[in-house]
């Protein structure tokens, strides 16, 4: 710990002022004591009671127990609702915001959080398991710079042991956090599997990734550099001109992708994937015209020979990559391994026969179906008179295409010439269940 407590001496100069998020736990609570080592600097002690866990009153108390024994200033927020599914992610979202406001307020020049070196290695790890780009890939940094502040992670460097370690030699009291043990959260199942392994490889693995992780953003900032300049010739007002966009290759389009989604999700780059990335490319590549929803209500747009990102907050159309399954207005689709049912509501499609990824997306003007066993096409307006659904339905109702927009499938209604019998040739099974 000399070395971090070295590095903070370093960093930090009188007067200066620090929001440190402290949850009470062995990582937070050592952060804080290093902190509390460094004289004439003000700290701001952050905890967020997430109101997940029996224990959370008494963390709580602990955590404003210390702070004003140490005449710290001490701020509190309590998460008293969830509303999205990922509550991990919803959770987090709500910390950086909550610190965010205090970082304002006290005209703070530093946000600093306990993540380490193990934090780091299971980080990298889940992103290159889940597909990212070469800024996701190298996981999390020790400084970023913010518009008027930095955050900084100043135990990367060091493990989960060394920080235990530092607590009992100081003999500090701290607060464990039984969810952490559970492996039905998937960073429980890389820190409680993959990393004692990688650990037995070699003890210092944490600095090999830490290494790892400075190298790719190296190679980041080169590319990043590349890709601005490039911008500057291709980018206006109106979006980036697509006509400019498809004289490079494939690997620059999805480096300029990136690099728009990286300045949207500065630091929610977890929220996108490769799919997202890849989905858009093919956007931009198509002749026609359409969108594509993002997280955090932003949508990528083709209009003409522009493309761009922008946010919405109200919009009534939706556009979602199938991957596995997908909720839309009155139901939910869903990826199968095996079905034996046989009606509209399940279709089975050989991918050789499409262009993937799957989209399930709202009704379009105009759209046209070639339904199953009928010559020629159907306006999907028609269908939906003839087969008495409601305006109010029409309007959202699920339309499943393949990224050329070829329409697949109306789910519980029609299915398209693309469907496949259930004895033939498929490696694609559809299912709807409305709610």
């Amino acid at each position: 710990m000399e070395k971090v407590l070295s590095y903070l001496k370093e960093l930090l100069k009188k007067g200066d002022t620090v929001v440190v998020a402290v949850s009470g736990g062995p990582d937070s609570m050592c952060l804080l004591d290093l902190l509390c080592k460094i004289d004439n600097i003000n700290l701001v002690v952050a905890h967020v009671n997430h109101k997940l866990r029996k224990e959370s009153e008494e963390e709580k108390d602990f955590v404003e127990a210390y702070a004003k024994k140490r005449h710290l200033i001490y701020e509190y927020m309590e998460i008293k609702e969830y509303n999205h599914d990922n509550l991990e992610n919803e959770a987090r979202n709500k910390r950086y915001d909550f610190f965010k406001e205090l970082v304002e307020k006290h005209h703070a020049q530093y946000l600093m959080t306990a993540h380490h070196g193990d934090d780091l290695v299971e980080t990298i790890l889940m992103r290159l398991t889940r597909g990212s780009s070469i800024k996701g890939y190298s996981g999390f940094k020790r400084e970023v710079i913010m518009d008027n502040y930095k955050i900084v992670r100043p135990l990367i460097g060091v493990t989960k042991d060394d920080i235990l370690e530092y607590m009992k030699n100081n003999n500090l009291k701290y607060y464990i956090d039984k969810s952490n043990s559970s492996i039905k959260y998937t960073r429980n199942r890389y820190r409680k599997v993959v990393l004692p392994f990688l650990k037995k490889e070699n003890k210092a693995v944490h600095l090999k990734y830490l290494k790892f992780s400075q190298e790719l953003e190296q190679v980041n900032n080169f590319i990043d550099d590349y890709i601005r300049n490039i911008l500057k010739e291709i980018k206006t007002t109106k979006g980036i001109k697509i006509t400019e966009l498809r004289k490079y290759d494939d690997f620059i389009i999805k480096k300029i992708i990136e690099y728009e989604l990286s300045l949207i999700y500065v630091n929610d780059l977890f929220k996108v994937s490769d799919s997202n990335t890849l989905a858009i490319k093919d956007l931009i590549m198509r002749d026609k015209n359409g969108y594509i929803n993002l997280p955090n209500e932003y949508v990528a747009i083709k209009d003409y020979n522009y493309f761009k990102i922008e946010h919405t907050k109200v919009r009534d159309n939706y556009c979602y990559i199938l991957d596995n399954e997908v909720k839309v207005p009155g139901g939910i689709i869903k990826v199968l391994p095996k079905s034996d049912k046989k009606s509209n509501y399940v279709i089975r499609l050989n991918s050789a026969n499409i262009k993937l990824p799957l989209m399930v997306r709202s009704r379009l003007e105009g759209d046209k179906i070639a339904v199953k066993n009928l010559k020629g096409s159907k306006k999907v307006k028609d269908i939906f008179i003839d087969e008495k659904i409601s305006r109010e339905k029409r309007k959202n109702f699920p339309v499943v295409v393949d990224s050329e927009n070829n329409i697949l499938w109306l789910p519980g209604v029609k299915k398209s010439k693309f469907d496949i019998e259930i004895d033939g040739i498929y490696d694609i099974i559809l299912s709807y269940e409305e709610e």
